[in-house]
């Protein structure tokens, strides 16, 4: 049940994120990030655009690291998606 409220959710920010590109009173990008990485959790698209997204912005990544580093987010059944090395 906890499954389909986080895939109903992550679908949510994705189309409020999209929604957010053409309206100015949301933060379109802010909520498409957050939908992808609640999808990523179970899609392996999603959790593919996160990877991109990483490689594409490194000091962007690092930052958020060094953030979550000091702030841990856990989620069960979700572990923050690394790089394939």
């Amino acid at each position: 049940m906890k499954g389909i409220f986080l895939e109903i959710g992550g679908w949510a920010f994705i189309v409020t994120g999209l929604g957010g590109l053409f309206l100015p009173i949301l933060p379109g990008l802010l909520f498409l990030l957050i939908g992808l990485v609640i999808l990523s959790a179970r899609h392996h698209w999603a959790r593919r655009w996160i990877i991109r997204l990483q490689e594409r912005f490194p000091q962007a990544d690092r930052q958020l690291r060094r953030f979550l580093s000091k702030h841990p987010i856990r989620i069960r059944g979700f572990d923050s998606p690394h790089r394939s090395e």
